[in-house]
């Protein structure tokens, strides 16, 4: 596979290691602003509400304005699926540092119906306010 699926916790330890690894949350502007892991930075996968959520057409374009196709990035979601979706994007854009955050910020099921902790349920850093540079409306400045 031409990214990794990580849970939380090795998604955690990867941010606090030395190789400079970016949290991109690719929920909804109003998701993100509910609540984010510490220092993400949002670039929405899918726009809309549910159930008429569509691809963001921009995202591609955000992303290549930010970061070269050799950055560190790790992508997540709510519990991993549009995080999943975007990671295969990037991948056939030619981005080749990526990781996949199964089980994102709010958890899922497994297939045997048991729940997995995400980011928030395990106690690991959140915040609801980003610094400017951190919001889509910043990030999509660069296109």
């Amino acid at each position: 596979m031409p990214y990794r699926n990580l849970n939380p916790t090795q998604v955690k330890e990867l941010l606090d290691g030395p190789e400079g690894w970016t949290y991109v949350d690719v929920r909804t502007e109003g998701e993100y602003a509910a609540s984010h892991p510490a220092n993400a930075r949002n670039i929405p996968f899918a726009i809309g509400t549910p159930p008429q959520m569509q691809v963001n057409p921009e995202f591609l374009a955000v992303v290549k304005a930010n970061w070269k196709k050799d950055a560190k990035l790790v992508l997540a979601c709510a519990s991993g699926g549009r995080s999943s979706k975007a990671c295969e994007v990037l991948v056939n854009a030619g981005y080749n540092n990526l990781v996949n955050m199964v089980g994102g910020f709010r958890g899922m099921r497994d297939p045997f119906g048991r729940v997995e902790k995400g980011w928030s349920d395990l106690g690991f850093p959140v915040e609801n306010a980003a610094k400017p540079e951190q919001t889509y409306d910043q990030l999509r400045r660069k296109v």
